[in-house]
């Protein structure tokens, strides 16, 4: 029989949680799934960075801490908040309190997935077992809550013309996440990509996030804009513009980080504008940032040294524009009968990012693979110093299997697994493409010959994987060398370059199952002092 506390802590929960029901996707802008009614976001970015924090950690999570939550959410609270955006979340972290107390205070929460050193990086973009690890984790914790309106894949991953093709690795874990909460039985809960403000990019990156079926596509497109500066205008800040290049998106849309700082103090008069008629049919309100000062001077609040906080003037500015917001609402039947579809756009000179994406990654792909390697990279080896054994691997034997082109949507079938399983992975290509020769497992100690180990179910897993990708040339592919899912590595890419001038002998066939298991027949032979030869 529950407790007459733990009836009251229930029924608690039960009256918070009727204050922020779970908000809903239909069309290009977000609802009330208990009254349908639209909702715009007032949010605050919100989490502090770790210059003055006493541990070695590399963030703070800013929910996990329920005596910092006590202390900020009423002035959250003041500036009339309906959502913050946090950009880390610690998985092992308990955040019962502190989702409870913004519940309380009616304001839902948006989250990235990824954490410092564990994101889709611009210059060397993968989607990896490591990655889906942590991407799932911040799901599993957060999905527990109704307040979590949704979920970041990627910030500002595609900067500029020159790395679009980093766009299908964060399209690729939209659609796995997708799959996950789907698999889990969990809340279909929406998750999206913030962009940042390029020119070039602009229009092409948010119809790319936002094409596609239902179980790839973007849920909602964040725009960072810090354009409207001081006591700028709809035209001149080029809010107008902005406006008329998203109109047709089909999916909501509004600033995921807005508040220019050049003038001082902020005034905030972007936000009669953002939330007025010009722009409330395209843009569904918008996150500030953000609360804490750093040495950016974006902060609306400092915390003194005991611990006390002092607003600025830009927190008065900030909460009297949003006192007086009315914006207009439209109703989600009528939403759901204009709702349409985007097509995706073509590539071009500003956009080479395939509609392709890269796959799943699967953990036992990547374990049975290296179960059947013989010749593997040294735990001593930095995973800064891979990209100059895969440069010269990868110039002696083809390493496609392991290699991304995202421009024409082909990836290898162990594109997935992380820098040091790859790494090893192309070792053992030498290694075999040598005849087992003991110097060819060497690399002045930085490679060695293992004994393998042959598990027969691994046979249908490798088959089942080099089916899946599509091994791109060596003369085109990036073999992944950095360590996007660690944060440790190089985060260059290693583009193997051909001794062969015929571009056709690169297109290689990855190999299967049963050839890898054959090889690690033969190895396991030759390293045994056998000499017999498998046919």
């Amino acid at each position: 029989m529950l407790s007459i506390l733990s009836a009251l802590t229930l029924l608690g929960l039960s009256c918070a949680s009727d204050l922020t029901p779970p908000i809903e996707v239909t069309g290009n802008k977000f609802f009330f799934s208990n009254n349908g009614s639209q909702f715009y976001m007032k949010g605050i970015a919100y989490q502090q960075d770790t210059s003055n924090s006493t541990t070695t950690d590399t963030f703070i999570d800013p929910l996990a801490n329920v005596e910092t939550c006590r202390r900020d959410f009423p002035y959250l609270e003041q500036l009339h908040t309906n959502v913050i955006r946090v950009y880390a979340i610690d998985v092992d972290a308990d955040h019962d309190e502190c989702m409870q107390l913004l519940e309380e205070a009616g304001i839902y929460v948006i989250a990235d997935l990824s954490e410092p050193g564990d994101s889709i990086i611009t210059t060397d973009p993968a989607w990896d077992v490591h990655l889906y690890d942590r991407y799932t984790s911040v799901i599993d914790e957060m999905q527990q809550y109704d307040n979590v309106l949704g979920f970041f894949a990627g910030n500002e991953v595609i900067t500029n013309r020159s790395n679009t093709d980093a766009a299908p690795f964060v399209k690729a874990a939209i659609r796995d996440m997708k799959t996950y909460m789907e698999d889990q039985g969990y809340r279909q809960i929406p998750i999206g990509y913030s962009a940042n403000d390029d020119a070039l990019t602009r229009i092409s990156s948010a119809n790319y996030f936002a094409c596609g079926d239902s179980d790839v596509r973007a849920d909602f497109y964040g725009y960072n804009i810090y354009s409207w500066c001081g006591r700028s205008s709809f035209t001149t800040s080029g809010y107008d513009d902005r406006t008329e290049d998203f109109r047709n998106l089909s999916v909501p849309l509004f600033f995921s980080e807005y508040g220019c700082n050049e003038v001082q103090p902020r005034l905030f008069t972007e936000v009669e504008a953002l939330y007025g008629p010009n722009m409330t049919d395209v843009w569904s309100g918008g996150i500030v940032y953000m609360y804490f000062e750093e040495e950016n001077n974006y902060g609306l609040v400092t915390i003194e040294p005991d611990g006390d906080v002092s607003t600025y003037s830009d927190f008065n500015y900030l909460r009297s524009e949003l006192a007086t917001i009315s914006p207009s609402l439209a109703t989600q039947s009528e939403v759901s009968a204009t709702a349409t579809e985007l097509e995706c756009p073509p590539t071009g000179n500003n956009w080479r990012a395939s509609t392709d994406l890269p796959p799943t990654p699967n953990k036992e792909v990547c374990d049975c693979l290296q179960n059947t390697l013989a010749c593997v990279v040294s735990d001593d080896v930095e995973p800064e110093d891979y990209a100059d054994i895969f440069n010269y691997v990868c110039s002696r034997v083809e390493c496609g299997d392991i290699g991304t082109d995202a421009e024409i949507g082909e990836y290898g079938p162990y594109s997935f697994c992380d820098a040091k399983e790859k790494l090893s992975f192309v070792l053992n290509l030498y290694y075999e493409d040598q005849n087992g020769a003991a110097s060819a497992c060497d690399f002045d100690g930085s490679a060695s010959v293992v004994s393998t180990t042959i598990v027969s179910s691994c046979a249908s897993i490798l088959e089942s994987a080099s089916t899946v990708g599509t091994a791109p040339s060596s003369s085109r592919t990036s073999t992944g060398s950095g360590s996007s899912g660690t944060g440790s590595g190089s985060g260059s890419s290693a583009d193997a370059t051909s001794t062969e001038s015929d571009d056709a002998a690169f297109i290689h066939k990855p190999k299967s199952g049963s050839e890898l298991l054959m090889a690690a027949f033969f190895v396991t032979f030759v390293t045994s002092g056998f000499t017999y030869t498998l046919l």
